[in-house]
């Protein structure tokens, strides 16, 4: 039996075919950035795949998003840059060089906590001895989605002592931010309103943080939940000859709460 990963290769193989001069048009006119938004796409589904908690969605969507890894990895082949290999080395080096508390001879490192500091120290010391300047502290979070990166953002402030005390000082922060948007809401200041909004979301996010709850899945797994509840008042509505436009609110509110509880015993088997 082959060892796990060697299937590897023919994915490798069948992607060095398909841009091979003979092989597929589409493939090989794409570039770089011409992949940019595929590779965001196939890691949302493959978050998607996770959340309904569908194994063999979830396997696929893997394939497609390591299908974008492999691709642009054969692009950089042909420029000279790096192949596939370089980049299975490249992580796999650093994964050993990053844990020398199971792969060498450090001791006192036994908590999650305990592994992510010593990985930051570590980080800092291969860029000071590969010469980098060490930029500001929230320097390395620039891109991402949304709240992905004020998650980001919050934690590097935090660790550096700029952060509101336990969950409870995030907590009153997001109550002090709806009250500001209440007191803006019914103006005509749209900017104002876009400020506060935005503050709040802030706000939620480092509440989130500190009760250790990713917010970009949270509201992933969140937008999902209203789908799922949404379409079951509309296929109700369908059995009764109804639609949401022809229903009311509080028919449809109640609907609403009968998928709320289809959704636990769900839950519960």
């Amino acid at each position: 039996m082959p060892a796990p990963g060697a299937s590897l290769t023919r994915l490798v193989d069948i992607m060095d075919r398909l841009l091979a001069p003979d092989g597929c048009p589409w493939d090989r006119e794409q570039t770089l950035e011409t992949l940019r938004p595929f590779l965001v796409e196939e890691t949302y589904e493959v978050l998607d795949a996770m959340g309904r908690d569908d194994a063999e969605d979830h396997c696929e969507e893997l394939g497609d998003l390591m299908m974008q890894i492999v691709f642009q990895a054969a692009i950089r082949t042909r420029e000279n840059k790096f192949g596939i290999d370089d980049v299975v080395a490249s992580i796999s080096d650093k994964l050993v060089r990053r844990h020398p508390h199971v792969f060498g001879d450090t001791t006192g490192v036994d908590t999650p906590d305990q592994v992510l500091a010593q990985w930051e120290d570590i980080k800092k010391a291969e860029k000071a001895a590969a010469g980098q300047k060490q930029g500001r502290i929230l320097s390395g979070v620039k891109h991402g989605p949304a709240l992905w990166r004020a998650q980001k953002l919050g934690a590097k402030a935090g660790k550096v002592g700029f952060d509101w005390p336990g969950w409870k000082g995030s907590h009153d922060k997001v109550q002090e931010e709806v009250l500001e948007i209440a007191a803006v809401a019914d103006g005509d200041d749209q900017a104002a309103k876009h400020h506060e909004i935005g503050d709040l979301l802030l706000a939620v996010v480092n509440l989130a943080r500190k009760l250790k709850v990713d917010a970009e899945v949270a509201l992933i797994d969140a937008t999902n939940r209203f789908t799922s509840r949404f379409e079951h008042i509309e296929d109700t509505l369908t059995e009764r000859g109804l639609t949401p436009q022809t229903s009311t609110l509080e028919e449809m509110d109640s609907l609403w709460n009968d998928a709320k509880v289809i959704e636990k015993a769900r839950a519960k088997r």
